[in-house]
């Protein structure tokens, strides 16, 4: 509220009223003001001039605070509604809540009442408290009798027999004397020696399922032996070939690392529960007859042994079979060591050793006779390794496996006899597939595809054009990568035999040595002497063989390589390719000659002479034709043969033909032959002297090959030139114009001539000149006759 000051005061004095302002001004100052001021306001008011204007604009002011009253109230009035009705309701409440507490007062009065009868029971309960407590002193000296008595019976209930006896000795000597005055004592000394043969026989009983568990599950226990055996030498290869050099530190550390690694594997016999062997022997024990027990347990056990060396029938071509029969002889061995280590005299080390050298006895025999039978290379490898997995077992438990070593060795031999006969098959296949002639490679790639398994250069190119033929066929990367391949095989096979990297490279090098000799050198002789190959096959194998001779010296380095072999290490027996290649070679050189001379007999055939000619046709004859131009392409296709071969091989066929045509002129078919005849002849032997004379194949000397024709030549020029006065006068002479000519082979070839003068007209007989022909024929056949009977030589009259 605002305080009206006196300075404010003199000012409204001063003031006359009258304007409707100044009554707002007063009216506004009343309701501001503090009612102390009141008085001097009216004052004010009442000495003004104009008191009623003022009154009606106080009536005026109050009728708008009326309205403004009236306004509120109306805008209030339902809250106070409410505010009444909330009023009600908590009447009803109070209500509600005075009688729920009377309710509780007579509830409270009935409480006192049960516990005045609870107190009554009370006492009741503890005087039978006093009773329970007295029973209770009097239980007590029986109820550590009956809880032994209890424990004993859960003992037995679960097989826990050794502890049972335990608990019923304390019972007889410990319990039982402390309530003898009972009754139920009594009867429980009594059935104490019935207990200890029931927990007796109970054991027996838990050995014997033991025992035949075992022998059915003895397969499942040498599984998982060998599964171990076979990861842990897995884990040291795989050591050895992550760090084949490790360092000292490194090798102090290993210890550590596999010890841990065997605390957290399991091994077989740990799988196994050996508690009814354990607690049958300590019943025995405690019972004082730990000699039956043994000689029990060790007479069963000898029979289940005999039982599993018995091998399942036809094992020898399933490696299943063999994995089984491991399987059963290692479970039984298996239990046997653990039992060995983990009792005390049940069986003892010489018992253990002389069972598995009888039983070793046996298996041997066994899978000597069934390994015998097999007859895949394959199925034989799998069960060299099953046998090597199989020594290996034996060698973690203990056991000797030096004659398991020996089988190995035996295995070996049969598996290279096996390797021999599958690689005749690959050898003989590759041969039948290939055709025998250069191949032709088309660009880089499928040169360095050929290079990459096959050692080949070419020296004599530098720049390598395409597409490149190259000298050998197709079946020379393949045999080399076939022979490769039999290294691989032996190799394979030679892994866990426990070889030096000597004796492996030694055994190696020999079976590649009998694959070389016996097998690929077999298969080239067949290959070679098959009728249907041909001269340009035949020369291609000729070729072949001398790039797989150059190329198997790589084979030494490749198997000193893949066995590790190095320096002294290197057997000194090296593989006998050299010989091998060049025997073929050699074989298929000879055979080349006698098929060249076949085909020149198969055209001297074609050959039809007409002896009795009288005029030569002025050209050589069809057949020698072809001949000579068959002989020259099959003399160019051996550009790819060494000098010495082709040489030969021209000249034999050279002489060969000069044999034929001698052979045709001197032979029975022609029984008469006439100088046109002759002539003729010589027609188509000039065609020969000029095939030798063209040198068909290089390196030959000036004249070599036509001396092939020369006795061919002197005799028909002999006959063509009659020259018999010089043939006699200087046969025998180095000089002799006819030195080359025989006596007898002149007797031959005159004779036949005279039979074709006999054939002649004989009105010609009367001719003078035929007549001195005649004599002098029978002359010069009388003179060759003492020639070739060794006469001197003498002078034609």
């Amino acid at each position: 509220m605002n305080v009206i000051r006196p300075k404010d005061l003199n000012t409204m004095c001063s003031v006359e009223p009258g304007g409707s302002t100044d009554y707002e001004h007063f009216v506004h100052i009343i309701e501001e003001s503090d009612t102390s001021c009141l008085g001097q306001i009216f004052r004010v008011i009442q000495d003004g001039a104009n008191q009623h204007g003022f009154m009606e604009h106080l009536e005026t002011r109050i009728s708008e605070h009326d309205r403004d009253i009236e306004r509120m109230c109306n805008f209030h009035y339902q809250g106070f509604v409410d505010s009444i009705g909330e009023l009600l309701s908590v009447r009803i409440h109070a209500e509600r809540l005075k009688k729920e507490v009377l309710d509780t007062n007579k509830a409270l009065q009935q409480s006192g009442k049960v516990l005045i009868e609870k107190a009554d029971e009370l006492e009741l309960l503890r005087q039978t408290q006093k009773n329970i407590v007295a029973s209770m002193e009097r239980l007590q000296v029986c109820l550590p009798v009956l809880e032994m008595y209890n424990k004993l019976n859960e003992q037995v209930s679960n097989k826990r027999y050794y502890p049972a006896l335990k608990t019923l000795e304390q019972l007889e000597h410990t319990y039982l004397p402390r309530v003898q005055r009972y009754r139920f004592a009594e009867d429980m000394a009594e059935n104490i020696p019935k207990l200890r043969n029931n927990i007796k026989e109970a054991s027996m009983i838990d050995l014997k399922d033991f025992l035949e568990s075992i022998r059915k599950n003895s397969d499942w226990i040498g599984e998982e032996a060998m599964k171990q055996a076979e990861k842990h030498c897995n884990l040291e290869k795989s050591d050895v070939l992550t760090n084949p050099k490790s360092s000292s530190l490194t090798e102090a550390d290993s210890p550590e690392e596999g010890g841990e690694f065997d605390d957290m594997e399991v091994s077989a016999q740990e799988k196994v529960d050996f508690a009814p062997v354990y607690r049958c022997l300590h019943i025995y024990c405690v019972l004082g007859e730990r000699d039956t027990f043994e000689k029990y347990y060790r007479n069963q056990r000898s029979k289940q042994a005999r039982l599993a060396i018995q091998p399942p029938g036809n094992m020898y071509d399933s490696r299943e079979s063999y994995e089984k029969y491991f399987h059963q002889i290692l479970g039984f061995f298996v239990v046997e060591d653990h039992i060995l280590n983990t009792t005390e005299g049940l069986i003892s080390r010489e018992y253990l050793d002389t069972l598995w050298d009888t039983s070793l006895n046996k298996i041997i025999q066994i899978l000597q006779t069934q390994t015998a039978s097999c007859t895949d290379a394959t199925v034989l490898l799998q069960i060299k390794n099953t046998i090597v997995i199989f020594g290996q077992t034996l060698r973690s438990y203990g056991f000797n496996d030096s004659r398991v070593t020996d089988l190995l060795m035996e295995l070996k031999d049969q598996y290279s006899e096996f390797l021999m006969k599958k690689w005749v098959k690959v050898f003989s296949d590759i041969f039948y597939e290939d055709n025998y002639t250069a191949m032709v490679v088309y660009n880089q790639e499928e040169l360095n595809e050929i290079t990459r398994g096959f050692p080949f250069s070419d020296d004599k190119q530098t720049k390598i054009t395409f597409p490149k033929t190259l000298p050998f066929s197709a079946f020379v990367p393949k045999v080399y990568h076939q022979i490769k391949e039999f290294i691989y095989a032996c190799l394979k096979f030679s892994e866990d035999l426990k070889l030096s990297q000597n004796e492996m490279d030694d055994m190696i090098r020999k079976s590649t040595n009998i694959l070389l000799t016996r097998t690929l050198s077999g298969c080239l002789s067949e290959l070679i002497r098959k009728p249907l190959l041909g001269l340009a096959e035949l020369v291609q194998v000729t070729v072949n063989t001398m790039h797989l001779e150059n190329a198997c010296k790589y084979l030494e380095t490749f198997i000193s390589n893949i066995t590790g072999a190095v320096g002294e290490n290197i057997s000194a027996a090296g593989l006998q390719s050299s010989n091998i290649f060049r025997d073929a070679r050699s074989e298929a050189e000879l055979e080349i000659y006698r098929k060249l001379n076949r085909k020149i007999d198969e055209f001297l055939e074609l050959a039809e002479y007409d002896w009795v000619l009288d005029e030569p046709k002025g050209r050589a004859s069809t057949y020698l034709l072809d001949l000579i131009g068959f002989l020259r392409n099959n003399f160019t296709a051996f550009n790819h043969l060494p000098g010495k071969v082709a040489q030969t091989a021209c000249l034999s066929a050279c002489k060969h033909l000069a044999n034929g045509l001698r052979e045709m002129l001197l032979g029975k078919d022609s029984g008469r032959i006439t100088i046109g005849a002759i002539q003729q002849f010589s027609l188509d032997v000039i065609q020969c002297e000029q095939f030798a004379n063209s040198e068909p194949v290089p390196g030959f000397r000036e004249g070599a090959l036509q001396m092939t024709f020369v006795e061919l030549r002197q005799l028909l020029d002999l006959f063509m030139a009659w020259d018999w006065s010089s043939y006699l006068a200087d046969h025998g002479q180095s000089r002799s114009k006819y030195s080359r000519v025989n006596p007898n082979t002149a007797i031959i070839l005159l004779e036949k001539m005279r039979e074709s003068d006999k054939k002649k007209n004989l009105f010609t007989t009367f001719k003078k000149n035929e007549r001195d022909k005649k004599k002098l024929m029978d002359t010069v056949l009388k003179q060759l006759r003492g020639l070739a009977g060794g006469g001197q030589r003498g002078q034609l009259v």
